[in-house]
């Protein structure tokens, strides 16, 4: 890829991360559950993640804006309580962010292997790096719940199948990637930061799995590694 091709590459996938982390402070249809009046444990780290007045005192506005983050990356109960599940998210993602540009600023997935795709599963990051250039993301992943981890170590993508269903689950899986067993990339139609998570596959945005589609090939390998947090 040349420098032109990978600075935009590089772009688009910042983008992909910093952009739903802005969407994600949106507004959602409100449900019809009822807003709770109690003030949550984590009250003034949410009020100051969503540009709230920071008292630490639960109001009917804050409810409204926190009930909504949670209708929007499916927390339950949504009912606008500012708990450790809700923080824990918003939490994930101020790392997410921080991260920018250098995913592999500690050199833990491979520098040695050419193209490789990578997963730090602490931070729910993937990205695609050649030798120490940096090609694709880092993007946000969803990676197995507790009791269906994403397994880590060295891998290699062994199976493509860009409309593949899973036999398990009878679920759309698009641009699949196997790496591991049963376990793939592929774009998946709920938030990335939907809990508990996968049942082991690494899902993806669409625009994030195609663009995996397209800069990855059988053979590549995959570096997965660190502990997603609740397993």
């Amino acid at each position: 890829m040349g420098d032109m091709g990978r600075r935009g590459a590089v772009a688009l996938g910042i983008t992909g991360l910093v952009a739903p982390l802005t969407l994600a402070l949106g507004t959602t249809p409100a449900q019809a559950a009822s807003c709770t009046t109690s003030t949550g444990p984590y009250q003034k780290q949410v009020e100051k993640f969503l540009g709230r007045p920071v008292d630490g005192r639960q109001s009917a506005a804050d409810c409204t804006a926190i009930k909504a983050f949670q209708t929007k990356h499916g927390i339950t109960p949504n009912i606008g309580y500012a708990g450790p599940i809700t923080w824990g998210v918003m939490d994930l993602m101020l790392k997410q962010k921080a991260v920018g540009d250098k995913p592999n600023k500690n050199g833990t997935c491979p520098v040695n292997k050419g193209r490789i795709a990578c997963v730090n599963l602490t931070l729910q990051l993937s990205w695609i790096q050649d030798g120490d250039k940096l090609v694709y993301g880092p993007v946000p992943v969803r990676t197995g719940r507790d009791g269906y981890e994403t397994r880590t170590g060295l891998k290699k993508i062994y199976w493509r199948h860009i409309d593949h269903v899973s036999s398990i689950y009878d679920v759309p899986m698009p641009y699949s990637q196997f790496f591991d067993g049963g376990q793939a990339f592929h774009s998946a139609g709920v938030s990335m930061w939907n809990p508990p998570g996968s049942h082991g596959c690494v899902n993806m945005t669409k625009t994030a799995a195609k663009k995996y589609w397209s800069l990855l090939k059988k053979g590549d390998d995959v570096y997965v590694y660190g502990r997603k947090p609740g397993t």
